[in-house]
């Protein structure tokens, strides 16, 4: 199963622009790490609801971006500091 195939195109500039946003939220020391994901989550679906509409599909999308990219991450900091 490829989770890829259920992200739209249009959705996909979300991935490495949600990562770059993460990378600068973890760098400021007043966010606490286990908040990362969530303020990934709402980001996802207020960009995905913006490229696709406020519908069922946008919020799905948001989430779907949002889960790829947390994996991303994390399948990266796993492999780096083994």
């Amino acid at each position: 199963m490829d989770i890829l195939e259920y992200v739209i195109k249009e959705a996909l500039i979300l991935i490495p622009v949600l990562y770059v946003i993460g990378m600068f939220i973890k760098s400021t020391p007043n966010v606490p790490s286990w908040i990362i994901p969530w303020i990934m989550l709402a980001l996802g679906v207020i960009g995905a609801t913006a490229l696709v509409g406020f519908n069922v599909q946008g919020v799905i999308q948001g989430v779907l971006v949002a889960g790829v990219t947390v994996f991303a991450n994390q399948l990266i900091q796993q492999t780096i500091n083994k």
